[in-house]
């Protein structure tokens, strides 16, 4: 057995050394295949704080991103390979236009809705999007933005949006009441109008079918630009295509298959699905089994959840070590809510031992623990679990580390050299399989460095244990991973350094019991500055979690004989002040 695939000996019975393949070229078919199956049954629930739902079906959803591809192709006369940004929280509109986009042949850029305008700008001019979906809350953002950019036709959607007629009048006037909806001040189109004119489009098609059709996407096409750092400190759109975003469907199909029920699951989405974890776990894959996916707009205030976990039996969710940390320490979630829960899938960071613990004792319910990247769509390696009655259990390993290789993947563990080092010995993680990325958008030097020989570096560092677990220590990246979320320390200091009163300025990660990890600034200013003044600068450049949540002044930052910081000394500084 080749030493890097110790760990096929460590699968549960039944996994195969390989992913079962769909019978899909495209995720468009994926998605008509599961509507086919499952027809009226609730697919997408959004819960609203105050405990308002509305619901569609998989045939409703089916049908309704067939208009929205409909409009794309025939209204906005879109190509193939067009990418489309989708600016939206987790709402209904989001799976009709994400999946209306992918059948259309078009690219979905996903978005972070609390971007500052600086960085979605950045974002709309490197992708090239030439439509923008939107919610309405963010219309003077993007109103800001727009002119700057290739984006030619704004979609705006409203969180009342396929709410009853009733119902969505008084959301939507509550919400101008309160002053939540800004003037766009550009112009646009409604969701719903676009979604009946591409109505329109398909009956016209049905009258004359002799009317030219675009070739549907392969497996080979473009389908996600997800945007991730760089060690430039700027975003590179990660090139996921049908056929990668395919492979770990199925792939996560093969480890899952023992303990889910098709057509009989129901998942709890709070984290974003513009997130490659929810987007490929929660949107595609709920999707794909037939699970009802509860819909979170915005988990802030955790009391946000409460009517999602009250009305509904959730058997399994995707959550990151904050939100695991946070929910059994808030009075109103009792163990009874996830009686029917079978486990939490985490990841985005490495959930705290004792986090682990603790949910586990205070739910019983398993937390299955995963690694993965944007450039590999995005899962990795899982830590198998078997179903024992209505609960799961570990298999080998109980606690700590971050699993098997999926089927189908290699893992590796090199040296500085590229060569792979002994079980136990600590290197660089690198991965080859059918889920990595092809390339960085317009980066191609980028792409070289990450992608050498088929393997894809990850610039996280780990070691393998007898048994073929994978063990993530360190990165050698300087990455920090807030709530799942990454920053790029390069992107921090290039903002804090855009401060006229900043002589120089590095930042490092900390621990942080709330968050997994937290962002210090080490600064050096030209005169007196304040804490406050510097975090109001980044907060107008930097989304939230990417703000330093604190600072500390030197006299000037250590560094190499090349110039860089020493992030490593500053972390030990930060960790001897405390």
């Amino acid at each position: 057995m080749e030493p890097e695939r110790v760990w096929w000996s460590s699968y549960p019975e039944g996994v195969g050394r390989e992913a079962q393949p769909f019978p899909f070229d495209n995720l468009g078919q994926l998605v008509r295949a599961a509507a086919k199956r499952y027809g009226d049954k609730k697919a997408e629930t959004l819960v609203l704080p105050n405990g308002m739902e509305a619901s569609l079906s998989f045939k409703e959803i089916d049908r309704l991103s067939d208009d929205f591809a409909s409009y794309l192709q025939h209204g906005l006369r879109l190509q193939a390979g067009a990418r489309v940004a989708i600016l939206l929280p987790n709402a209904l509109a989001y799976p009709i236009c994400a999946f209306g986009v992918l059948k259309a042949g078009c690219v979905v850029v996903n978005t972070n809705p609390l971007y500052t305008p600086r960085e979605l700008e950045l974002q709309l001019q490197d992708s090239g999007a030439e439509v923008l979906v939107v919610l309405d809350h963010f219309g003077d953002k993007v109103a800001s933005v727009v002119p700057r950019t290739p984006v030619k036709t704004i979609v705006v959607t409203s969180i009342a949006d396929f709410f009853p007629l009733m119902t969505r009048a008084l959301i939507q006037t509550k919400l101008r009441l309160t002053g939540k909806i800004p003037p766009m001040g550009l112009p646009f189109t409604r969701l719903p109008l676009a979604l009946r004119q591409g109505a329109l489009y398909l009956a016209k098609e049905h009258i004359l079918p002799d009317a030219v059709k675009q070739a549907s996407p392969t497996r080979d096409s473009l389908a996600l630009l997800q945007y991730t750092g760089g060690t430039t400190g700027l975003s590179k759109g990660a090139m996921l295509s049908h056929g990668n975003l395919l492979a770990n469907l199925e792939q996560i199909a093969e480890i899952t298959q023992f303990y889910l029920t098709y057509g009989e699951e129901t998942v709890l989405t709070v984290l974003p699905m513009y997130h490659v974890i929810a987007f490929t776990i929660n949107l595609l894959f709920g999707f794909h089994t037939g699970s009802h996916s509860i819909l979170v707009p915005n988990p802030r205030p955790l009391m946000s959840l409460r009517p999602a976990f009250k009305n509904h039996d959730i058997t399994w969710m995707t959550a990151v070590n904050t939100l695991l940390k946070a929910l059994p320490n808030e009075t109103w979630f009792e163990p009874q809510m996830t009686r029917k829960m079978l486990g939490v899938f985490a990841g985005g960071m490495q959930t705290h031992p004792a986090v682990l613990q603790h949910w586990e004792a205070f739910t019983g319910c398993l937390v299955i623990e995963g690694f993965g990247l944007s450039e590999t769509s995005p899962l990795v390696t899982y830590n198998a679990a078997v179903r024992h009655g209505d609960r799961l259990r570990r298999t080998l390993k109980q606690v700590g580390g971050v699993g098997l290789p999926l089927p189908g993947t290699d893992v590796r563990i090199v040296d500085d050299e590229g060569k792979p080092v002994r079980p136990g010995e600590h290197g660089e993680i690198v991965v080859r399989g059918p889920q990595v990325m092809r390339g960085y958008w317009n980066q191609p030097e980028e792409t070289a460095r990450t992608i050498r020989e088929g393997w894809l570096h990850t610039g996280d560092i780990g070691s393998f244990d007898a048994e073929g677990y994978l063990e993530i220590t360190d990165r050698k990246k300087d990455m920090i991973i807030v709530s799942g979320f990454n920053v790029f320390p390069n992107e921090v200091e290039a903002c804090i350094a855009l401060h006229p009163d900043v002589a120089d300025v590095a930042v490092v990660g900390i621990p942080s019991e709330d968050t997994g990890e937290a962002v210090r600034a080490f600064v050096v200013s030209r005169k007196d500055i304040t804490v406050e003044e510097i975090r109001a600068h980044c907060r107008s450049l930097l989304v939230n979690y990417k703000v330093p949540t604190s600072f500390s002044f030197l006299a000037e930052i250590p560094k190499n004989a090349v110039g860089k910081a020493l992030r490593r000394e500053l972390r030990a500084t930060a960790g001897a002040q405390g």
